[in-house]
C-alpha cells in the first residue's frame, strides 16, 4: 500500500491510526478489550517503519542511506530512553489512563504535522534542480533492476529470505529487552522500582548514540573505493552481530551492575547499529518503488521473532527461575544473524553476479 499510494498518504493513516489505537487503551477494563486493542496497534504499527525507509530512499543518495535511516530509527531509541520518567509522572499525578490519552494525542499531532509538510521530490516546491538531478542520478545508476519484480516474485529471491532471516535475529534480542529488562533489573539485580526506570533508560541512550555513529561508519566505508553502499552495510552488520551476540551472553555471569550495565549498553548499540542499517539494505536490494514492499516483508520476518522471544524468554524464566538462560540464547540468536547476510544477502535482487565483486 505505501508502493501504491506513497508514503505521504500511508504515514498519515498509520500514525494517526496507531495513535487512536493507543489512546484507546484508556478505555479498557476487561482483557479481552486490551488484547483487542493492542492487535490494532499491532496492524497500525505496521507501515510505519516501511514508509520510513520509503522517505529515505526517496530522498537519499544510496551511499547516504545508513546515516540517513540511523537518524530516524534512533527514535525508537530515545523513546524508551526519555519515556519512562515522563510518563511515571503523568500515571503518580492523573492515573494510568492519562497516559494513553498523551500518547494518543501526540501521535495525532505529529500525523497532521507530516502530512501537511512533507513532499516527496517530485512535488517539494523548494528542491533545487540541482539536487533534484543528484536524487534522480542516484536512481539511475543503482544497480538494483530497472524493471518492476512482482510483489510474490520477490520471495523468489535469496536476499529476501537473507533480510528476513536476519532481521528475525535482531528483533529477537530487541524485543527481548524491551519487554524483561525492567523485570530482570528489578529480580534478578534487586534495583527498586523507583530506579529501575532510571537505569534502563541509559542502555536506550547509548543505543541510540551508537546507532547514529553506527550510520556515520557505514556512510564512510561506502564511499570507499570499490565498495558499495551494500557490502559496506553488510560487513558491519556482520561484526555488530557477532559482538552483541558475545556481549549478551556475557551480561547475566558479570556481579557488578555498573559493569554489566556497561556491558549491555554496548551490546544494544551494536543492535541499533544493525536495525538502522537493516532498513536501509532494501533501497540497496530492489528499486525504490518497491522499497516500502521489501522493508514491510524484511519486518514480517522480524517480528516473529519478535513475537516469540518474549513468550519464550517468559516460559523460560518460569521453569528456571532465572534469566540466565534466556540471555545466553538471544545472544546465540543475535550472532546467526551473520550468516543470514553473509550468505544470503550478496548483491541487489536481478544484478548480473559479476556486481558480486564489489557488493560481496
Amino acid at each position: 500500500m505505501i508502493d501504491k499510494l506513497g508514503a505521504r498518504r500511508m504515514y498519515f493513516l498509520a500514525i494517526a491510526l496507531w495513535s487512536v489505537s493507543t489512546a484507546l487503551m484508556a478505555l479498557g477494563s476487561k482483557m479481552w478489550q486490551f488484547i483487542t486493542f493492542r492487535a490494532l496497534l499491532g496492524i497500525t504499527e505496521a507501515p510505519n517503519s516501511p514508509a520510513s525507509a520509503k522517505v529515505t530512499a526517496e530522498w537519499f543518495p544510496r551511499a547516504e542511506r545508513a546515516q540517513a535511516t540511523a537518524v530516524w530509527d534512533s527514535g525508537s531509541k530515545w523513546g524508551p530512553a526519555i519515556a519512562p520518567p515522563i510518563l511515571t509522572a503523568i500515571l503518580l499525578g492523573f492515573g494510568w489512563q492519562a497516559i494513553f490519552v498523551f500518547l494518543g494525542v501526540i501521535g495525532l499531532v505529529l500525523s497532521v504535522g507530516f502530512f501537511l509538510f512533507y513532499r516527496s521530490p517530485e512535488e517539494h516546491r523548494r528542491l533545487s534542480a540541482e539536487e533534484f538531478e543528484l536524487i534522480r542520478r542516484d536512481r539511475a545508476d543503482s544497480a538494483a533492476p530497472a524493471a518492476k519484480i512482482s510483489w510474490f516474485a520477490l520471495f523468489k529471491h535469496r536476499q529476501t529470505w537473507g533480510l528476513m532471516a536476519g532481521f528475525f535475529c535482531v528483533i529477537w534480542i530487541w524485543n527481548l529487552f524491551i519487554v524483561f529488562l525492567p523485570l530482570y533489573l528489578q529480580q534478578a539485580r534487586g534495583v527498586s522500582i523507583a530506579n529501575t526506570g532510571f537505569i534502563a533508560a541509559v542502555p536506550y541512550l547509548v543505543a541510540a548514540v551508537m546507532g547514529l555513529v553506527g550510520g556515520y561508519i557505514i556512510t564512510r566505508y561506502a564511499r570507499r573505493p570499490g565498495t558499495s553502499p551494500l557490502a559496506a552495510k553488510r560487513h558491519v552488520m556482520v561484526a555488530a552481530s557477532i559482538a552483541s551476540g558475545a556481549l549478551v551472553c556475557l551480561v547475566p555471569f558479570i556481579s557488578d551492575l555498573t559493569l554489566s550495565m556497561v556491558v549491555l549498553s554496548v551490546a544494544m548499540g551494536c543492535i541499533a547499529t544493525m536495525t538502522s542499517a537493516a532498513w536501509a539494505m532494501p533501497g540497496d536490494i530492489v528499486d525504490t518503488k518497491q522499497v516500502a514492499s521489501l522493508g514491510a516483508i524484511m519486518n514480517f520476518g522480524g517480528y516473529f521473532g519478535g513475537a516469540f522471544s518474549p513468550l519464550v524468554a517468559g516460559m523460560i524464566a518460569d521453569a528456571t527461575g532465572s534469566y540466565t538462560p534466556s540471555f545466553v540464547l538471544g545472544g546465540i540468536i543475535a550472532a546467526l544473524a551473520a550468516f543470514a547476510y553473509i550468505g544470503l544477502v550478496r548483491r541487489p535482487i536481478g544484478a548480473e553476479r559479476g556486481s558480486e565483486v564489489v557488493t560481496a
